[in-house]
């Protein structure tokens, strides 16, 4: 029983957190290192792509498909398979779901890592990665998937409420700014056919161009979100 206590307590949010003077200043350097310095984002930008991978299993399962299997690759791209009718919303949700969707996790984590909830979305994180675990198609996939849970489960385990916060913020901002990136890379790459954005086109008739436009505006709000967050716990 005193074992399942200790787990719970550390499922419980805590209260919430002020990321005043240093404690930022170094979540915000260590965010831009790891999306400016080339060799850091070429290993970071893997996490990015296993969100937008997730992001395509989590909306497909909730829309009624069912998800078989994932594979991220080393040129830094990803597939996601679930298996459902070939058109209607349900596939278009589940397409257009991976692109916006470190955006939204980023979001999120930061909105409520402030708040004190970083134990219980840590909890998620494990959760989710778990999961996640059971339907990896590649031993790359299996390896990102094994240190991302690792450092996860360490961080909930050990990390102090200030830690965790301070590591779920930068987190949160690394995913927002990949999807940003991300975004960029498919907004700009020659249409061949087979890039989200087009096959939601060949989906629904409506231009590629459009699709790539409401990826960045969930983008916008996203950073809205973390730059407001960020700055309210600061002031």
């Amino acid at each position: 029983m005193d074992r399942i206590a200790e787990v719970w307590e550390h499922v419980l949010p805590g209260d919430p957190v002020t990321l005043t003077g240093a404690p930022v200043l170094a979540v915000l350097v260590a965010a831009l290192v790891a999306v400016a310095v080339r060799p850091v984002w070429g290993v970071l930008r893997l996490g990015v792509t296993l969100v937008h991978e997730l992001g395509h299993a989590g909306v497909g399962v909730l829309s009624g498909r069912r998800f078989t299997g994932f594979v991220l690759r080393g040129d830094m791209s990803g597939h996601a398979v679930s298996v459902g009718p070939a058109r209607g919303a349900g596939r278009v949700l589940t397409t257009w779901a991976g692109y916006p969707m470190p955006a939204i996790v980023g979001a999120a984590a930061v909105w409520l890592a402030v708040r004190g909830w970083a134990p219980t979305l840590l909890t998620g994180v494990l959760v989710v990665l778990v999961a996640a675990a059971l339907r990896v198609r590649s031993v790359l996939t299996a390896v990102v998937v094994l240190v991302v849970g690792a450092a996860t489960g360490a961080l909930w385990w050990a990390g102090s409420d200030r830690l965790q916060a301070q590591v779920v913020v930068g987190a949160g901002i690394v995913l927002v700014v990949g999807a940003w990136r991300h975004l960029a890379a498919v907004a700009t790459a020659p249409d061949r056919g087979t890039s989200d954005p087009a096959v939601l086109a060949r989906l629904t008739r409506v231009p590629r161009g459009l699709w790539v436009l409401s990826f960045a505006v969930v983008a916008a709000w996203a950073t809205w979100l973390v730059v407001r967050t960020t700055w309210s716990a600061w002031a």
